[in-house]
């Protein structure tokens, strides 16, 4: 079987029901998208099955979730057959409230790094926030798609920073602080610790 099949030669590849211009905000959104998920897949190779399991399942997860924001941006047809949900928001959510509770508590803006796995997640995040703002353009373009993509996204770069300090938290490094940074954060957990 031959994998490619020279019908993007002249620039344009195929969408769901049309074709664009490989440079469009839609194929530059679902691009990233794809970008953010190979960078997920990459530091779930630098993830110990045994120490990170509840993580690499949350990662797993979000990748298939992913390839469902790619679909849906592909999909311009009159009726499109949209996959994603509010349900992956909303566990995105309860996940986040659960990991911000492991790490030490944050005051301050920290440095992306630590560990090789952390500083992929927060490649990840930070690619999530690009591919978030050209949904944003997409958006004022008056093209449709599921607006869910964007809130999806919206969650998953907070989950991303999330995830990246447990790693850290777990493997016992520091997260570095910006040196110049005020207190930035209010620590939504400490009223539970400290009780």
């Amino acid at each position: 079987m031959k994998i490619y099949t020279k019908t993007g030669d002249k620039g344009q590849t195929g969408l769901i029901g049309a074709r664009a211009d490989k440079d469009s905000p839609r194929i530059e959104a679902y691009g990233t998208i794809d970008e953010v998920n190979s960078f997920i897949g990459k530091a779930m190779t630098e993830l110990e099955p045994e120490k990170y399991a509840d993580l690499l399942v949350d990662l797993e997860a979000i990748q298939n979730e992913l390839f469902d924001c790619g679909g849906d941006l592909a999909d311009v047809r009159n009726k499109p057959q949209y996959k994603m949900t509010e349900t992956p928001v909303e566990v995105l959510e309860k996940r986040i409230d659960e990991l911000v509770e492991e790490p030490p508590l944050l005051e301050r803006f920290i440095l992306p790094g630590g560990s090789p796995a952390a500083a992929t997640l927060h490649i990840a995040r930070t690619i999530t926030r690009r591919a978030e703002r050209q949904t944003v353009t997409l958006m004022k373009s008056g093209e449709d798609f599921p607006m869910v993509v964007q809130r999806y996204l919206n969650r998953l770069s907070d989950y991303l920073f999330a995830a990246s300090r447990v790693v850290n938290s777990r493997a016992g490094v520091r997260d570095n602080e910006y040196v110049r940074s005020a207190k930035v954060f209010k620590n939504v957990g400490q009223a539970k610790k400290e009780n």
